[in-house]
């Protein structure tokens, strides 16, 4: 019978084991290691007979630190609260799982001092790849991972950073949308994004907006940032002049949340005062009014094309560098049913 208590498990090492089994270390590290067909048939069975009795389990880091590979992948993310953020991480923990590696992960609560700290941490805990999806604000300790490692970008570009790219067509994204409000009869829309904070999807949406809504003569467009200020701003818009249907195009979740909010706030009547269009769909949106209209991204699919970009530069792959954008999905919803006699 085992008499070791969990606590004592916890403290077997290596040399307890060959203790205990009359052998040597080194006897023991083969064993558990890529030699054990050097180990004569008694002394495996001895050693495999303590390891069971004493409750040993080999410290994986220090044995992939010594073959030169830990089979850890990290993730460095800017705001683990974002339910974006967390659907594409779990897309990349569920590819890394199916190939046997283990994902860590990161979260930098957009603060440049904290992506700095996790990027020294991430280093250090020898990471065989890094999967970015942050403010990239630290270029330089970026680069410096690069130089070491194979690094793939989500969702964010990172100036001057030469890597594989997996996210969303914003462009495209950007046009179903407006095509959806269009053809449902709203003509004033008004683009609702988080701060720019140099985050590049969010730049990228705004110009492309701007760029369509000045090439659609029946529509006109103006842009907002979420902040305190939005259930004002919200109401100004929806009491100016003129009587073209008028709809709020949600940038991303958050953008969602904080409209919706904003238009409770107000006093708005959800969806007959105001139209609503989202990019991100989340578990949520069926639940207001009758159902929040939304873009898909495809998230699982964009964390787990970011590990099989990073998993093909890990075995060697030295081609171009690639950007895979990935089309949404249109989730039609009450929120922008037909409106102006269309």
């Amino acid at each position: 019978m085992n008499d070791f208590s969990a606590a004592q498990r916890s403290r077997v090492t290596m040399l307890d084991v060959a203790e205990h089994a009359g052998v040597s270390k080194a006897s023991v590290s083969r064993f558990i290691g890529d030699d054990r067909a050097l180990l004569s048939d008694a002394i495996a069975q001895r050693i495999e007979q303590s390891i069971a009795e004493l409750g040993y389990s080999p410290n994986q880091m220090a044995r992939g630190l010594k073959r030169g590979r830990t089979r850890l992948i990290g993730m460095l993310v800017a705001d683990i609260r974002n339910p974006y953020s967390i659907a594409v991480m779990h897309g990349v923990e569920t590819a890394c799982r199916a190939h046997g590696y283990s994902l860590v992960v990161c979260n930098t609560d957009r603060d440049d001092e904290q992506e700095r700290q996790h990027l020294a941490l991430l280093r250090s805990y020898n990471i065989e790849g890094l999967i970015v999806n942050t403010l990239g604000h630290h270029r330089n300790e970026l680069h410096e991972l690069q130089r070491e490692m194979p690094l793939v970008l989500v969702d964010r570009k990172v100036d001057g950073l030469d890597s594989d790219m997996v996210g969303l067509n914003n462009p495209q994204a950007i046009e179903m949308a407006l095509d959806h409000l269009e053809l449902r009869g709203y003509r004033e829309i008004l683009l609702i994004s988080e701060p720019f904070d140099g985050t590049s999807s969010r730049i990228e949406r705004v110009a492309s907006f701007q760029q369509q809504i000045a090439q659609r003569p029946g529509l006109s467009g103006a842009v907002l940032e979420t902040g305190p200020q939005l259930p004002t701003e919200i109401h100004t818009f929806l009491n100016t002049s003129g009587d073209q249907p008028k709809a709020l195009f949600c940038a991303n979740g958050v953008a969602a949340l904080a409209c919706t909010l904003a238009l409770r706030e107000i006093g708005a009547r959800l969806f007959e005062d105001v139209g609503l269009i989202a990019l991100d769909d989340l578990d949520w949106y069926p639940l207001v009014g009758s159902g929040i209209t939304a873009l898909a991204q495809p998230t699982a699919e964009i964390g787990a094309r970011a590990f099989e970009c990073l998993l093909k530069r890990l075995r060697g792959d030295t081609e171009a560098v690639r950007t895979l954008d990935f089309a949404p999905v249109l989730v039609e919803r009450g929120s922008t049913r037909e409106v102006g006699g269309v």
